[in-house]
């Protein structure tokens, strides 16, 4: 049976969030990034909601009369964000996809709400597919994002060799990856080719309690989750455990030092850890919400 990954607790859950990060945040996910060039076209386009810190001169008065709400004019010629965020699909992430999903989702959400533009990615192999494509506004977001909960996680992921080879854009908005970054696999090139579009690059490493704290003793036969015919036969101590904690640590380590080095964001989370939380409190401790 398909399992449902969002359902309407969910959403409720994400505008709650939104609703603490409009009062604690200003801007949050696009505010702080978006373009404040105005082209000269005086066409209008569309309205958005107020944030603190908009130009009020571009308040419609008339609007506030009606709806007693802050709306600011848009017009052809303002820049939009367009943020793509990819998630890593392979077999490794299955006990990890509905965090995965969720925080994809979450993220998207935010976008949305800040009036931006968003795609949602799935990295499959070599290749990267659309689950959602520059989706903008609430009701055609929440129309398209039934169609994660078909997502599935299977085989191996080539992060680097799937978003190379695709649509990334350049500058105007934020990527993220969502991965668990245990792999032999390729993904510092991506990142760096990201940063050389001059993309906000995030990556965000997910981990299972079990991966980060792993409780296994005696006689063990461990499977490559994305390939069974590699497999690890060990009688395990506690000296095996602390290489894997000092193997862990380092691949960490390895991920946020070269993230630094591209002055891209870096964030560590578990399963263990509530979306809310994550947004809340790790992601703008990170500045990847400001």
């Amino acid at each position: 049976m398909k399992l449902k990954i969002l359902d309407e607790a969910f959403f409720q859950s994400l505008e709650l969030l939104d609703i603490y990060l409009k009062d604690n945040v200003a801007g949050a996910f696009g505010g702080n990034h978006r373009s404040k060039k105005i082209g000269s076209s005086s066409e209008f386009a569309d309205y958005r909601e107020y944030i603190p810190g908009d130009d009020i001169r571009r308040i419609d008065w008339n609007v506030f009369s009606r709806f007693e709400k802050l709306y600011l004019k848009l017009f052809l010629d303002e820049r939009q964000m367009h943020h793509r965020i990819y998630i890593d699909a392979s077999l490794s992430m299955e006990n990890k996809k509905i965090h995965a999903l969720k925080l994809a989702v979450a993220f998207a959400y935010l976008a949305i709400k800040a009036m931006d533009k968003v795609s949602i990615y799935v990295i499959y192999g070599h290749k990267t597919t659309k689950i959602i494509n520059k989706i903008v506004g609430k009701e055609s977001f929440l129309n398209a994002i039934a169609a994660i909960d078909d997502v599935e996680f299977s085989g191996e992921s080539f992060i680097s060799d799937a978003i190379m080879y695709s649509s990334v854009g350049y500058g105007n908005g934020m990527s993220i990856i969502i991965s668990d970054f245990l792999t032999n696999n390729d993904y510092k090139t991506a990142i760096a080719y990201l940063r050389s579009k001059h993309r906000d690059v995030t990556c965000v490493q997910l981990l299972s309690e079990e991966e980060i704290n792993p409780f296994y003793q005696g006689k063990t036969i461990f499977y490559d989750s994305e390939e069974n015919t590699r497999f690890y036969k060990k009688n395990i101590r506690r000296d095996n455990i602390k290489a894997y904690e000092q193997a862990l640590e380092y691949i960490k380590n390895d991920i946020s030092s070269f993230c630094a080095s591209r002055e891209a964001n870096y964030m560590f989370v578990s399963t263990k850890t509530s979306i809310d939380h994550i947004i809340l409190h790790e992601a703008i401790k990170k500045e990847i919400l400001k």
